[in-house]
């Protein structure tokens, strides 16, 4: 992986083939967001493990139906967009879904480019709340730091559980921090000024 600063993606649909979708939906809730979260990590490792024989379009290529299937993005979009989503058109709102789903895929790409030894540990035992079931995880390089990365999950309404939300150092809000950052930008430019800004990050996640 790259040695630049782990950025989760941030960036968040169960991540399981079509033959092991029932025995997910089936198990209880607990284990049910566990084994996403698990079968995303495996997937991530196996494009970390091959990284140095694919270029960036081959590792966004093999990730971006991983992420697709294991984040719900157009609700990730709706909430890093924040209040002002409803104002903006169906037209607007598909390209502002469109635009994060290609950035969030682009940053996996690019940041997961190498593998020196890193684990991913996830902890069975996970935290109900009101916005849906916590699984608590682990990056552990291979200099021996520890990143804790606690992923946020919700029941989509096919009953399959998606990632929401990531807390890096398991506080900080992936999504509270996107909507910080793209404040600004749909106050002076709107829908079509945040559109512009993904497409800008995606293509220099390519080129970096």
């Amino acid at each position: 992986m790259s040695r630049r600063a782990f950025l989760p993606l941030s960036l968040s649909a169960a991540l399981v083939v079509p033959g092991t979708m029932r025995a997910v939906l089936a198990a209880d809730p607990e284990t049910a967001a566990v084994a996403v979260v698990q079968r995303f990590y495996d997937a991530l490792l196996a494009v970390m493990k091959d990284a140095k024989r694919l270029s960036f379009d081959q590792r966004y290529q093999r990730l971006a139906p991983v992420i697709s299937q294991t984040y719900n993005l157009a609700l990730m979009s709706r909430l890093a967009v924040g209040p002002t989503w409803p104002q903006f058109s169906a037209p607007q709102q598909q390209r502002l879904t469109d635009a994060f789903a290609r950035y969030t895929i682009a940053i996996y790409a690019n940041r997961f480019d190498d593998f020196n030894g890193e684990r991913f540990q996830v902890d069975p035992a996970t935290t109900s709340g009101a916005s849906g079931v916590t699984v608590r995880t682990s990056l552990l390089k291979s200099d021996g730091e520890k990143v804790a990365l606690n992923y946020l999950l919700r029941q989509g309404d096919a009953g399959a559980w998606q990632i929401i939300d990531i807390y890096l150092s398991g506080t900080i809000s992936e999504l509270a921090t996107r909507r910080s950052e793209f404040a600004g930008v749909l106050q002076q430019g709107g829908a079509d000024a945040l559109v512009k800004l993904l497409e800008q990050r995606t293509a220099a996640l390519h080129t970096g």
